[in-house]
Parts: C-alpha cells; sequence; structure tokens
C-alpha cells in the first residue's frame, strides 16, 4: 500500500540535498532527479518541500507525468477524499426494473464509469450514462486498448511524430494483440480467424462499434501520424481484396497482411485525379498472351505507401470514365515499383508516398472484381473510408474539448483561472455542444451500417456518410481553433502543455481533404438523397 504523508511532513524536505514535492495530491522524491532535470536545480528548488501542481502544469503535459511517476512517486498526501454523490432524485436501478419500458422502448442498464471522467473529455457512456450501443464487451474492449495504449504508444508518440516515421515492431505488435484482425471485424477472412487474439470479445461478439473503440481509443493520443501508421492503408486496402478478389488470391496474401507480416495499401489518387476519381490515367493493358496486366503510371499522396508489400490500385483498363476502371492487386516483388516519401504539412509518421508503376507485369489472377467494374469497388470502399475519418475526426474535436479544460484549470490569467473567464466557457461550451452532436451521428451511422445488408448500405448510406465526414471534419477544425485560442503561444509550439493542439492543427486538412473533401461530401450529400428517396417515393 502507497505510504502517505502529511503536509507538515512533506515541507520538512526542502532542501537539495533532501527534496520532495508534491503534485496532484502524489508526493515524489526528486533529490536525485535534480541533476537530470531539464530545467536545472534551481527551478525545482523553488517548489522543495511544498505543492507544485500548479507550477508543474505551466511547463509540462499528461505524459511526463506518467513517465517519471513510476520512478519518483514515493507515496500520497494525507487527505480526506470527499466523494461526490449523485441527486437522491435520479432512479435506482430497482426502480427502474420495476419500470424496465417507458414510451415503448427498453431502459439500458449503464455501464460503469471508465476515465478520467473529464466533461466532454470522452463519450458519454464513458460517464456511466445509458446507450442502447454498447454492453460489457465493449467496456472490457475501451480498457483492453487504453491500457494498450498507454503503455506501448503514449510514451513515444512525439518522438515518432518528429521521427516522421515508426518501428515495424510498433506494427507487429499491433497485430500480436489482435487489434488488425479486430479492425475488420466480419471482414475477417476464415483463414484468419485464428489470428484473433483479443481477450475482451471473441470474434462471434464482435460489431461495428468494438472496431469504433479501438479507433477512438488510439486517437485520444491525438496523432493521426501514428493512427494511419498502424490502420491507413491496411484499412482500405485489404477490404476490396477480401471482397472482391479471387479466393486463391486473398488466401495466399489476407494472414501475411492480419499477422503484421506484409502491409498493404491503397492507391487511388493520382497527381491529376483526386475527388475526380472517373479521370484516372494510370494504365493497365492486357499482354499479348492474355496473363498479365502491364501496368504504367502514377500514385500520389498515398498512405503507407513507402511501407507496402501489397498496392490495391485503381487503373484504366478500358475507355474513358467509370466504366473503364478496374482493380488490381500489385505486389512490390513484380519489379517496377517505386516508391518515395512525400514530406507534407502534417500526419508525419504515416508514411504518406509518392508511387511510380514502370511496367509492372501483373497476373490476370491479381484483377480485383470484374474487368471495368472497379468503379463500385472504389466507391463501396469510400464508406468505409468516410466512416473511419468520421471516427477520428470526431476524437480529435474531443481531445480539442478535454485539452482546453484541463489547461483551463490549470492556467490563471488576471487573478483567476482561466475556466473562470465566461469567455473561456463560452468556447468550451460551444466545442462541446458540436462535438456530442457530432458523436450522436457517428454513433448511428455505425448501427445503420451494421443492421443493413451490403446492398442496402451502399445505397442508403452513402449520402449520409458524405454528409457526416463534412461535419465530423468541420466540428474538428472549429475545435482546435478554439482550443488554439485558450492555449495561446503554447499551442504554437511543438511539444510541452500545449502541443496535441499545435499537432492536432498541423493535421486538419489530413481529413477536410482526403477521402473527398467537404465541397465535394456536402454536394455529394444531397444528390445521393435525392436520388434515393426518389426511389422511395418522394414527391419532390
Amino acid at each position: 500500500m502507497s505510504k502517505t504523508f502529511s503536509v507538515d511532513e512533506l515541507a520538512k524536505h526542502n532542501t537539495e540535498k533532501d527534496l520532495w514535492i508534491a503534485i496532484e495530491g502524489d508526493v515524489f522524491d526528486l533529490t536525485k532527479f535534480q541533476d537530470i532535470h531539464p530545467g536545472g536545480k534551481r527551478i525545482l528548488k523553488r517548489v522543495a518541500g511544498k505543492d507544485a501542481t500548479k507550477f508543474f502544469w505551466k511547463y509540462h503535459n499528461d505524459k511526463i507525468l506518467k513517465k517519471y511517476k513510476p520512478k519518483l512517486q514515493i507515496g500520497s498526501l494525507d487527505k480526506t477524499a470527499v466523494a461526490s454523490k449523485l441527486s437522491a432524485e435520479e432512479p435506482t436501478e430497482t426502480a427502474l426494473s420495476a419500470n424496465p419500458t417507458s414510451g415503448g422502448y427498453k431502459l439500458v442498464k449503464p455501464l460503469p464509469p471508465f476515465g478520467e471522467q473529464v466533461p466532454y473529455g470522452d463519450p458519454f457512456w464513458y460517464t456511466g450514462a445509458r446507450s442502447p450501443y454498447y454492453n460489457e464487451t465493449h467496456a472490457a474492449l475501451r480498457k483492453e486498448v487504453r491500457d494498450y495504449v498507454e503503455e506501448c504508444l503514449e510514451p513515444y508518440v512525439d518522438e515518432w511524430d518528429e521521427a516522421r516515421d515508426m518501428p515495424n515492431s510498433v506494427y507487429e505488435e499491433f497485430a500480436k494483440r489482435g487489434f488488425l484482425a479486430g479492425y475488420l471485424g466480419a471482414a475477417l477472412p476464415e483463414n484468419c480467424k485464428n489470428l484473433w487474439k483479443i481477450k475482451s470479445a471473441s470474434f462471434d461478439q464482435w460489431d461495428g462499434f468494438h472496431s469504433l473503440i479501438i479507433t477512438d481509443e488510439i486517437m485520444r493520443l491525438g496523432s493521426t501520424g501514428l493512427m494511419w501508421n498502424l490502420t491507413g492503408g491496411y484499412g482500405i486496402g485489404l477490404p476490396p481484396l477480401i471482397r472482391w478478389g479471387k479466393k486463391e488470391v486473398v488466401d495466399r496474401v489476407a494472414p501475411e497482411v492480419v499477422s503484421g507480416k506484409k502491409r498493404i495499401c491503397l492507391c487511388i489518387t493520382e497527381p491529376d485525379a483526386g475527388s475526380d476519381v472517373a479521370n484516372l490515367t494510370t494504365t493497365a493493358v492486357l499482354s499479348d498472351d492474355k496473363k498479365y496486366f502491364i501496368v504504367n503510371g502514377e500514385k500520389k499522396w498515398i498512405t503507407n505507401g513507402i511501407y507496402a508489400d501489397y498496392f490495391t490500385v485503381a487503373v484504366r483498363t478500358g475507355g474513358p470514365g467509370m466504366g473503364g476502371i478496374s482493380m488490381l492487386l500489385i505486389e512490390r516483388s513484380f519489379g517496377g515499383v517505386e516508391t518515395r516519401k512525400l514530406d507534407c504539412m502534417g500526419v508525419w509518421a504515416s508514411g504518406t508516398t509518392y508511387i511510380s508503376f514502370e511496367d509492372v507485369k501483373v497476373p490476370v489472377e491479381n484483377l480485383i472484381g470484374e474487368l471495368n467494374q472497379g468503379f463500385k469497388v472504389i466507391v463501396t470502399n469510400f464508406n468505409h473510408e468516410r466512416m473511419a475519418i468520421c471516427v477520428q475526426a470526431a476524437r480529435c474535436a474531443r481531445v480539442c474539448v478535454e485539452e482546453s479544460i484541463k489547461y483551463a484549470h490549470r492556467r490563471e490569467t488576471f487573478g483567476k483561472r482561466l475556466i473562470d473567464h465566461d469567455v473561456i466557457r463560452n468556447k468550451i461550451a460551444q466545442m462541446a455542444c458540436k462535438v456530442e452532436a457530432t458523436q450522436c451521428g457517428v454513433e448511428n451511422a455505425v448501427y445503420q451500417i451494421q443492421s443493413m445488408p451490403d446492398e442496402e448500405s451502399m445505397i442508403r448510406m452513402g449520402g449520409y456518410i458524405a454528409g457526416l465526414k463534412a461535419q465530423c471534419t468541420q466540428t474538428y477544425e472549429f475545435c482546435v481553433r478554439e482550443a488554439s485560442q485558450v492555449f495561446g503561444g503554447l499551442s504554437y509550439t511543438r511539444g510541452g502543455v500545449g502541443g496535441k493542439i499545435e499537432r492536432l492543427f498541423r493535421e486538419t486538412k489530413a481529413y477536410t481533404i482526403p477521402g473527398g473533401s467537404e465541397e465535394i461530401m456536402l454536394d455529394l450529400s444531397i444528390r445521393q438523397a435525392l436520388r434515393v428517396h426518389k426511389r422511395f417515393g418522394a414527391k419532390l
């Protein structure tokens, strides 16, 4: 059990040879740490024997505390903990069980609260609020993923971001824990089910909300580069192959990729064809003996391309427009594939790549789907890609709220905390309103998709997801701008207290443009809605 110390006892340890401080009620012995403290000994002497909580948060963020706490903490301050209680008027579980239905719907038992309980810092169901979407397996998974994130990712995220790369061992560990398999969920091929290593939920229990949780928990780090390194190419490059590829190719390739031994990416965008996919120009010409496609062309802004062994590539095999597009699986081992890393504004660790294909011989067996029918593959896969962007952008916006609330409680200006200024509370309130509304849209989309057959989902959800993507990215942009104003100059400096906000600010364009720009998405959402609803009898 941790030792407890009184405030008076803490105060006795106030010299260079015996230096203790307290932070957030925990007591640390920094006597030996003084020599390696980046700020030098003098700054520590100023808080020796004192509660240094306010002083600490002026210069550091949560990661520093988590990094050194196991090494330096010797106990806690002895103080009376006051537990807040819910209002006596709140209905009890007994009352709920006595009245199991209300207004035609079933009342749901809440799951235990989880996390730090910062207002709006996590989705509402983390607070013990009721939700029809989540059960005990979801609660167990969020802990399994959060433990992994805090142990294996959080201590190194800034280091990897600045290095613009991540060790491949991180990707291998992600796969080893079964998270790559979980990310695919129901789409996991039969010969990959032995790779299911997730402890909190079985394959048969898995649904879209489990996959959402993996993404949501990792994105708490506020690093798109890290998220996309782990799932960017995999999450959009492998599903088309699994769904439309030939069985012998899927059986050979999928286990290598799901196990983390090989990597894959999706190659759609070209230097002259982004949202205008139907006009891509990379060509695939059938060889004289009809055994190979000969591929020539370039792809740009390809996530994970620099690491990839396999490339799911959109090519032109027929005439102009969408009717002449096919999908191929190109393997780096075929030769003629050159990858060059692109230096972008943000998302540095994701391996954004420029790819050249020069006379690459691709066996006809590597055709994904039907010849000249690749546009259907692309469009269906776009829904999956855009949903991933929605989940990530929604959490990025939430990170901005959480970081702003924490910082506003620590920072003082004009004699009072930032949170005590009504202008700051107004900013946080506006962020929170947008974040919670966006979360509802995301969860509704996940529920609808998993409740519909694939064909119905493709028809009904395309426009909804397009509009949702625009909403999520606009919410993210709004929140990171407001958070930057709360943090002031600290959000302009890489690393430190405002480091997450600075990085998130740089990475907004990785959401508002890829997967379809906001302008294209908003237009598509209305065009799709009009077309679909006319089919259902709308009188317009």
